[in-house]
């Protein structure tokens, strides 16, 4: 495998222009916690439009555009001519846009269409060591672009195989590129010959020791990691039971395949008033060093960085009545 020593901070920073020579200014720093529930939509579909403009299904926060695995290669083309025909009419919004290109070549088409600016990224599939290469020789930075890499290979199942990607992710300067990582739950649990039962959540198989171990590798570097799908559409509790789970790993934000999903994810999301006041607490500029309250020990040393967090999700999602 090669990597391609390119380091994106220095071009960032850099001022590169964009395909037509022009110069443009980043995107406006996003935080993943904004993700909330990302639902997949395929761009073969017809209402992809009203879907990127936020008519239909206003509550949506993000979306991603799919033309991988949820477009079959006989409708590649059909997927990229709707793209191609919406992007140029996007306006901005409270939507957050992403597009999941099939591999590297339709990646490089993407980014050659006009309005390709209005998204705010891209969902690389199948993201690894020995694809990182392939994808860094088609990538632009010249619009500010975030990219939201998917873990999905059997490399996810080798420690070293992700802490070598964590370095070289490093090394290439994409640390501040890249909105969060991406936990692929179905071709993970693929590669074991196993999907989930009705009525488990993904920590009740195989892939909760690699969900954890990915968390230990990734977070203390400052990354970000969202939440694997949930494949059934008649259990709700089991949802928010998962999702639960998701945030106890650090896991922010969650794949959604329904509309019906959206709710159930983001009320799970909303903080509860007791973490409120706790977090408040410890980040205050007058707090002991150690504190009771709630019952629950305080210790700003040690707290401040899940407090910062639980005030952050606050501001997104609300606090629980």
């Amino acid at each position: 495998m090669s990597v391609i020593p390119v380091d994106f901070r220095a071009l960032h920073h850099g001022g590169l222009s964009h395909a037509h020579g022009e110069p443009h200014d980043s995107q406006p720093t996003l935080s993943a916690m904004r993700l909330g529930a990302s639902l997949y939509v395929p761009a073969t579909r017809p209402d992809v439009a009203a879907i990127a403009h936020g008519r239909k299904l206003p509550e949506l926060r993000s979306v991603i555009f799919c033309t991988e695995d949820a477009v079959h290669e006989r409708d590649l083309e059909q997927a990229l001519a709707r793209l191609a025909a919406v992007l140029p009419a996007l306006e901005p919004g409270p939507l957050l846009r992403f597009i999941r290109p099939r591999g590297p070549a339709v990646l490089r088409r993407l980014l050659r269409m006009d309005g390709i600016e209005r998204i705010q990224g891209f969902v690389l599939p199948k993201f690894g060591p020995h694809t990182l290469g392939d994808w860094l020789r088609v990538w632009d930075d010249g619009w500010g672009h975030y990219l939201l890499p998917i873990l999905e290979t059997a490399e996810v199942f080798d420690r070293r195989r992700m802490e070598f990607l964590r370095d070289r992710l490093e090394d290439n300067g994409l640390n501040d590129r890249i909105l969060c990582l991406r936990v692929g739950g179905n071709d993970l649990l693929n590669l074991l010959g196993i999907r989930r039962a009705r009525g488990a959540t993904i920590y009740d198989t195989p892939l909760r020791g690699a969900i954890a171990e990915l968390v230990c590798i990734f977070h203390p570097a400052g990354y970000h990691l969202s939440a694997p799908v949930f494949d059934y559409l008649d259990t709700p509790d089991v949802l928010a039971r998962e999702v639960a789970a998701d945030l106890q790993h650090g896991l922010v934000g969650k794949t959604a395949i329904h509309p019906e999903q959206i709710s159930v994810i983001e009320a799970l999301y909303r903080v509860s008033r007791d973490d409120y006041d706790m977090a408040s607490a410890v980040l205050a500029a007058d707090a002991a060093a150690v504190f009771r309250m709630h019952d629950t020990f305080c210790e700003p040393a040690t707290h401040r960085r899940w407090a910062a967090g639980v005030l952050e999700r606050a501001r997104v999602f609300g606090v629980k009545k």
